[in-house]
């Protein structure tokens, strides 16, 4: 297998965006979980997103990781990596977007990397070197109470400059209204000016397919699944990769009970959560109880258990940003984070014990901590729930054929979950 690209996400729901955004543009992608093992068999494919849960981690332990990943990647013919982040920029002061780029940077031995976190399609534009969502800065949107990565500075070129250890420049949205050959020249300029990496700007589909033509001429760049479409429209109109039009998943269809897990407290989550009210049963777990002890979601498990046989259910660990303040200020930011994901991840092991072969996930860190517990080492993409959310079936599993939706807190239309369960058949 020689991949024309390769990919490392920093999240799952994030991977399965990407996946999904590849696939649309024709390209046969397959998203693994962690670097693949050695006996691992893989379909022919374009490209494989590797999926990290590296977001929020140690910096040190998130470099490691991508690196081995890129490692397998580069092993398996793939002449340009790229390093896929969240379209929100979610990172702290500390990293891990900086320290990761730098490593990357430094083995693929490019000048300079180009880097933007734009998708018009999913609202998030830059402009000037700042993050807008919708119609607003990053940081004026509900984004910057992010619970873990929460973002106070819409301008990329400083975010980036606090993490890294190159100076960092901008590739502007008047240079990239004069096309390939101008970005060109404006890269070659910063890198002679000593700057190792460049944020670009973005507003339409047209800037992102210029951004993934010069991406081509490195070997590594930095974005969210906005860069990854630019790529793949471009290694097609190139010839370097012959467009297969996306398909439905072949399989025959899991059937079975059907379960939905939220952990993310973003707010499309939340009236995701209150539409999927009025049609499935609901348990709202106490956040308190799930962090000191078993017994809540062993008690969420007897719930479930009790209602599948007639319908779908949601679980929901889900808080507004107050109440996820309250909880981290009496125990802890990273030790309430953690102890609500391995409830969730108790809770969908439990499920999956229980018959459950339909499974939706809501919540970046939530969907990791599941993926991780149900030992699933890869997915092949499906067809499309919503923008940046396919169905994914898992392959490598020794329990049977499962469907699983991984997506990211804020992705999703109101009747998210019901439109998940329509396609997961």
């Amino acid at each position: 297998m020689t991949l024309a690209l390769g990919c490392i996400a920093d999240d799952y729901t994030g991977a399965s965006d990407l996946a999904n955004t590849l696939t649309r543009s024709g390209l046969r992608t397959v998203q693994t979980i962690g670097v693949p093992a050695g006996d691992l068999k893989l379909p022919e494919v374009d490209a494989v997103v590797v999926s990290l849960k590296s977001r929020s981690i140690e910096a040190g332990l998130a470099v490691t990781r991508s690196r081995a990943a890129e490692k397998w990647l580069r092993g398996r013919g793939a002449g340009h990596v790229l390093f896929k982040i969240c379209s929100t920029f979610d990172s702290t002061d500390a990293g891990n977007i900086g320290p990761v780029m730098d490593a990357l940077r430094q083995d693929s031995g490019d000048a300079i990397v180009l880097v933007t976190p734009a998708f018009p399609e999913t609202g998030r534009t830059v402009y000037q070197g700042n993050l807008f969502v919708g119609s607003v800065p990053l940081n004026e949107s509900p984004l910057k109470d992010h619970p873990l990565n929460p973002m106070h500075d819409s301008n990329l070129v400083r975010v980036l400059a606090r993490q890294s250890r190159i100076k960092v420049g901008l590739v502007d949205l008047a240079t990239l209204a004069r096309g390939a050959d101008a970005v060109r020249a404006r890269l070659a300029d910063l890198a002679g000016q000593g700057f190792g990496a460049a944020i670009a700007d973005a507003v339409f589909d047209r800037d992102l397919e210029t951004i993934g033509s010069v991406a081509l001429d490195h070997r590594l760049s930095v974005g969210a699944s906005g860069i990854g479409l630019g790529i793949a429209r471009a290694l097609v109109a190139s010839a370097r990769v012959k467009s297969h039009a996306p398909s439905d998943i072949p399989e025959a269809p899991v059937g079975g009970p059907a379960a939905c897990l939220a952990g993310s407290c973003s707010q499309a989550t939340l009236q995701q959560i209150a539409k999927a009210e009025q049609v499935m049963a609901v348990l709202h777990l106490d956040s308190e109880k799930t962090i000191t002890g078993k017994t809540e979601a062993q008690q969420a498990l007897s719930w479930a258990n009790e209602h599948l046989g007639q319908g779908p259910v949601l679980i929901v660990s889900s808080s507004t940003p107050d109440q996820v303040a309250a909880l981290q200020a009496r125990h802890g930011r990273d030790a309430a984070g953690h102890a609500i994901e391995q409830a969730m991840a108790d809770i969908a092991e439990g499920l999956v014990r229980s018959g459950v072969r339909r499974l939706v996930v809501a919540g970046g860190e939530t969907s990791g901590a599941v993926v991780d517990r149900l030992k699933i080492p890869g997915f092949l993409v499906g067809p499309e729930i919503a923008a940046g959310v396919p169905v994914l079936r898992a392959v490598g599993v020794s329990n049977g054929a499962m469907l699983l939706a991984l997506k990211s807190g804020n992705f999703g239309g109101p009747e998210f979950f019901s439109d998940a369960l329509k396609l997961m058949r």
